[in-house]
């Protein structure tokens, strides 16, 4: 049965198609300082799927930008799942005509080519092959392509607010057509420490605030970062902190009565957020012991990057699970090997649907992470029409399992 599915799949696949498709999505700037930002390319994949008589739905965020919504009906007796990525890039920055599709071999070059509208052109075209194939899933088939992940990810909570059910998700950032079961969670801290200004010479009488920064680093380095590098994940690896941005003082010849360290903080599967926060006071709370007069602020930053009331949580699905046995199954189906099962890097809104939304979530997509946000994004030709069938024979496997 799966042979006749994706015979009858093919038959509607045309790489041209899909290439075209990317072209006029990348044509269509949606990073941060355009007005309304994603409206023009969420407005553009709804009249394809109303071309395609594909039920699809433009929902308001905030600003006037929208999400969009599709969905394609299965026969109600089996699993849905959700394909789902941004509909936001980075600005342009460097890249020379950067929403000029360009080609170089296999190379598909400019902005959002792999980051992530190549991407989501391939879940986009896997609604539209099985619609035309006249082929109908056990489970519903659901497309969702989000606003602002790239920001706060407004869009994906958004999702999750109003409800949105699916017993199985697949993110769409660039994998290189690896399947990601987990990702860290990630916060930035600030810490500002306090001091006292005075002449420099007279420094006995000030309190150096670079020297309290400089005492919490050499107690987080003896005391938190070995605790860290003992937490493996037998995907993601270890525990990690970095320090970002130091900045205090005003000039050489003054005792700095401020300074201020920003630090990143990616925790692995299985660590609690608060459990995060609560060894950085920890730390604080010994080196007030140790000096009474010692003062500083501790801030989580992440409500400046994503809505209050959430947090970049990390993801992780079992390896196991019906879904990444499915993918699995068609990607050895269409090309004839085993897909890696490894970790994504960077961070997704996979984390949140994970999170907050209790679906079973993972991240796979033709694509390179390295080349994204670069003068040099691109995609591969040769990854698109694999990936719209391996979307295709998952959705096949996984709705009917």
């Amino acid at each position: 049965m799966s042979r006749e599915f994706l015979s009858k799949l093919s038959e509607c696949i045309r790489e041209e198609e899909i290439f075209d498709l990317i072209k006029d999505l990348v044509a269509i700037p949606s990073y941060n300082s355009i007005k309304n930002q994603e409206t023009e390319v969420a407005n553009y994949i709804y009249e394809l799927f109303k071309k395609e008589d594909i039920v699809a739905d433009l929902t308001h965020v905030q600003d006037g930008r929208n999400n969009i919504t599709a969905i394609l009906r299965g026969k109600g007796n089996g699993k849905s799942l959700l394909l789902t990525g941004h509909l936001d890039t980075v600005p342009p920055y460097d890249m020379e005509d950067a929403f000029e599709v360009k080609t170089d071999g296999d190379k598909i070059i400019g902005r959002g080519t792999n980051d992530m509208k190549g991407p989501l052109a391939c879940m986009i075209m896997t609604l539209v092959v099985i619609k035309r194939s006249g082929l109908e899933l056990e489970g519903d088939l659901i497309f969702a392509a989000v606003i602002d992940e790239e920001e706060r990810s407004l869009g994906t909570i958004d999702l999750i607010e109003k409800g949105i059910q699916a017993d199985g998700a697949i993110v769409g950032e660039p994998s290189n057509l690896e399947i990601c079961i987990a990702h860290r969670g990630v916060e930035w801290i600030q810490f500002d420490f306090e001091g006292k200004t005075v002449h420099g010479g007279a420094q006995d009488e000030g309190i150096n605030a670079i020297l309290r920064a400089s005492n919490f680093i050499q107690k987080a380095e003896k005391n938190l970062i070995p605790k860290l590098s003992l937490r493996k994940h037998r995907v993601t690896g270890t525990s990690t902190m970095n320090y970002g941005t130091i900045n205090g003082g005003t000039q050489p010849s003054t005792v700095a009565g401020s300074c201020t360290l920003k630090i990143d903080r990616r925790w692995i599967p299985g660590e609690r957020y608060e459990d995060v926060l609560d060894e950085y006071r920890e730390i604080l709370n010994e080196l007030a012991v140790e000096d009474p007069q010692f003062k500083c602020n501790m801030k989580a930053l992440g409500i400046s990057t994503v809505k209050a009331g959430y947090v970049h949580e990390s993801m992780e699905i079992d390896e196991n699970h019906i879904l990444v046995e499915s993918l699995v199954r068609s990607s050895k189906e269409v090309h004839n090997k085993i897909p890696k099962k490894t970790y994504f890097s960077a961070w997704s809104d996979g984390g949140l649907l994970h999170t907050y939304a209790k679906i079973p979530t993972l991240i796979f997509a033709p694509g390179d992470l390295k080349t994204a946000h670069s003068r040099d994004e691109f995609i591969n030709m040769s990854e698109l029409v694999p990936a719209v069938k391996i979307y295709a024979l998952t959705a096949y496997y996984f709705c009917r399992s």
